[in-house]
């Protein structure tokens, strides 16, 4: 497998806090990769800059082999990553369909003369626009077809809304997605649909997947490979036996042990 994404002596400090500090990391083509951490890990500060919305104080971020520091986040969706967000933002006044239509602005060739002008050109493109949108809400099953494509997004639930979003990345056809937290407020029953539906992402649609995940189901069930971040650095990586029981990640998660921290406090004294 070729190397899709590759990250070297990442940092970003904000106000002199290390938020990430020379944090390495890859993705290989296909892959499905969880990144975990406890709150404050800076899992994703990680996410917002390989999305190009905050810049790097120090390191690399490459993709396909090139450097993509500095680039705008509408760069980085034009060469071919897509992201979700931990808060859903979408366009709530917005159909359904619209707002994954939208979503594939980076893709249009037809420019302000063809809309103004209502050009063939423009109208063909428009068709092929609504098709792949319909054809990325139908990967959904019939939660986000049929009648709710002219539905505004703001009438849907919790749960379809971060489907929704999940949709707007698909649609943009990028060949990495970063899924920030996608069952995140979920029921049982919604978290384990879903996890079925990020596996599919990779055997249907051949995307390859970064995702930000608290729930260890979810990640035990859906990843090749696990990092644990902590205090913005890397901690543990491998596969989730490997990472789940590494004492550095149960002690990021949980605290230090009673007896470490009363050694701790008494070598104080």
């Amino acid at each position: 497998m070729s190397r899709l994404l590759e990250i070297e002596d990442l940092s970003v400090t904000f106000g002199g806090l290390h938020a990430l500090n020379n944090l390495n990391f890859h993705v290989d083509e296909g892959e499905i990769v969880s990144v975990i951490g406890p709150n404050g890990a800076g899992k994703t500060t990680f996410f917002n800059l390989i999305s190009g919305m905050v810049n790097p104080s120090a390191g690399d971020i490459r993709f396909k082999g090139d450097s993509i520091v500095g680039f705008d986040p509408n760069q980085v969706t034009a060469l071919g990553i897509a992201r979700t967000f931990q808060n859903v933002r979408l366009f709530a006044n917005m159909t359904i369909l619209e707002n994954v239509m939208v979503s594939q602005h980076c893709r249009t060739k037809q420019g302000l003369f063809g809309a103004l002008f209502q050009t063939p050109g423009f109208k063909k493109e428009e068709v092929e626009i609504r098709e792949h949108a319909e054809k990325v809400l139908g990967f959904f099953g019939s939660r986000l077809v049929g009648y709710r494509l002219e539905q505004p997004a703001s009438v849907l639930s919790y749960a379809n809304r971060r489907r929704l979003e999940i949709a707007r990345a698909m649609a943009t056809k990028p060949e990495l997605i970063l899924l920030d937290e996608p069952v995140a407020g979920m029921n049982p029953k919604e978290s384990a649909e879903l996890t079925g539906l990020i596996g599919r992402l990779r055997s249907e649609w051949g995307f390859t997947v970064v995702m930000i995940e608290h729930d260890m189901n979810v990640v035990r069930d859906v990843s090749d490979r696990v990092v644990c971040l902590d205090h913005g650095e890397p901690i543990a990586a491998g596969s989730f036996e490997e990472v789940s029981t590494n004492p550095e990640v149960v002690e990021a998660y949980l605290g230090r042990p009673i007896e470490k921290s009363r050694e701790t406090d008494g070598a104080a004294t």
